[in-house]
């Protein structure tokens, strides 16, 4: 996977690192303990994950925490 750095809204990457890592909405949210829709607010920007949730979310999604915090690389 490649990255570039770009602005983005931080809500961005969270789609595009789930579909890199090949897993749907619903395998993301059980892996988290998390409802479905939750990951979909996440993605849209309705909502966003608590602080805590950051590492296990990075982790799973291959990523680091600022990657998440600050949305400043563009999977591509």
């Amino acid at each position: 996977m490649s990255v570039k750095l770009t602005r983005r809204c931080k809500h961005d990457c969270y789609k595009k690192l789930r579909e890199r890592k090949g897993l749907t909405q619903m395998q993301m949210a059980d892996a988290l303990g998390v409802a479905r829709g939750r990951i979909a607010m996440w993605e849209t920007g309705k909502s966003f994950p608590r602080a805590e949730m950051l590492p296990a979310i990075a982790k799973l999604l291959g990523c680091t925490l600022d990657d998440l915090y600050k949305g400043e690389k563009e999977v591509v």
